[in-house]
C-alpha cells in the first residue's frame, strides 16, 4: 500500500487507523485498475496477491471478479509471491516502495522497521529484489512496476526496461505530489495494458535469475537483532550483518524471512 496514489504516512496503511479505511479502497480501485488493463492487454487469468502488512487489506467484494485473491502473508509459504511459479507468464508489482535508506522514497523501507539493507549475492536490493529474483526462479519476467518516481527507478535498474507507473512523486520520506486518484488509476490501466502487450509480442524484459547458490545477507539496526538472528542454523556475522548461502533462490526467500523474523522482536 505504501506505492500506492495519495499515501504519504504510516496511519494511511495501518489497520486501525482513520485513514486506514479510505486507502484501502484506494488500494483495492488500483489493483483493479492493473487488472483491467492487463485482461485489455490479452491477459486470460490473474491472480492477485495481498502483499501488504499481514495481508488482509484487499476488499474482496469490491475486487475485479474475473481475478482470484491470495490473501494472508504470514503462512504463504511464498508471501508477498503467493501463488507465482512455472505456470505465470508475467508479474506485476503495484504499489511498490524504494528499499531502506532512499532519498526521495515515501515510506522506504526493506520488509520491516530493523531491517537496514539486503543483498542477494552481492547485490543491494529492496523487496522488488528479493521478490522479482524469486519470481526469475520460476521464469516469470516482472514486466510492470507502480509507485514513486524513486520505486520504478530503482525497480527499473535492476530489472530491467519494464514499464513504470508513477502514481505520485517523492518529495520526502512522508510528502509527496499526489495525483488525484482517478487519474493515478487510469496511469496504472493503461500501463498494464501496454505491459501484456509488451509480454505477447517479446518486447518486455526477461526473468531477473540470480546464479545459485544465493547468499542472503540481511544489515540490522542494532547488534541484539543480529544476536537473535544468529539463531538460524548456519548463518554467518559480520557486525549487524548477518548472511546465509543456500542453495536456490525460493530457499534464500526462506532464510531471508526467517532471519527477518528472528531478528524483528524487541
Amino acid at each position: 500500500m505504501e506505492g500506492i496514489s495519495g499515501v504519504v504516512n504510516w496511519d494511511q496503511v495501518t489497520p486501525g487507523h482513520l485513514e486506514y479505511a479510505r486507502c484501502r479502497e484506494i488500494y483495492t480501485a488500483e489493483v483493479n485498475a492493473a487488472v483491467q488493463g492487463a485482461f485489455q492487454g490479452g491477459a486470460k487469468e490473474i491472480i492477485v496477491t495481498d502483499g501488504h502488512d499481514e495481508g488482509y487489506n484487499i476488499l474482496l467484494d469490491e475486487l475485479d471478479p474475473r481475478a482470484q485473491l491470495n490473501s494472508g502473508l504470514a503462512t504463504a509459504p511464498l508471501s508477498m509471491m503467493q501463488g507465482v511459479d512455472e505456470s505465470c507468464d508475467g508479474a506485476i508489482f503495484l504499489g511498490y516502495h524504494a528499499r531502506a535508506g532512499s532519498a526521495l522514497g515515501v515510506l522506504d523501507h526493506t520488509w520491516n522497521e530493523h531491517i537496514l539493507n539486503v543483498w542477494l549475492n552481492e547485490t543491494l536490493v529492496g523487496e522488488f529484489g528479493l521478490n522479482g529474483a524469486l519470481a526469475g526462479h520460476f521464469g516469470v519476467p516482472i514486466i510492470m512496476v507502480t509507485g514513486d518516481q524513486t520505486a520504478c527507478a530503482q525497480t527499473a535498474e535492476l530489472i530491467g526496461d519494464l514499464e513504470q507507473v508513477v502514481v505520485k512523486r517523492a518529495t520526502g520520506r512522508f510528502s509527496a505530489l499526489c495525483f488525484p486518484r482517478r487519474v493515478g488509476q487510469t496511469a496504472v490501466c493503461a500501463g498494464a495494458e501496454r505491459a501484456l502487450v509488451r509480454l505477447r509480442n517479446g518486447s518486455a524484459p526477461g526473468p531477473w535469475v540470480l546464479e545459485s547458490p544465493v547468499r542472503v545477507t540481511v544489515q540490522f539496526h542494532r547488534s541484539d537483532q543480529a544476536d537473535r538472528a544468529m539463531r538460524y542454523p548456519g548463518a554467518q556475522r559480520d557486525g549487524t550483518c548477518v548472511a546465509v548461502t543456500a542453495a536456490d533462490m525460493p530457499a534464500a526467500y526462506i532464510a531471508f524471512r526467517s532471519l527477518a523474523a528472528l531478528g524483528s522482536p524487541g
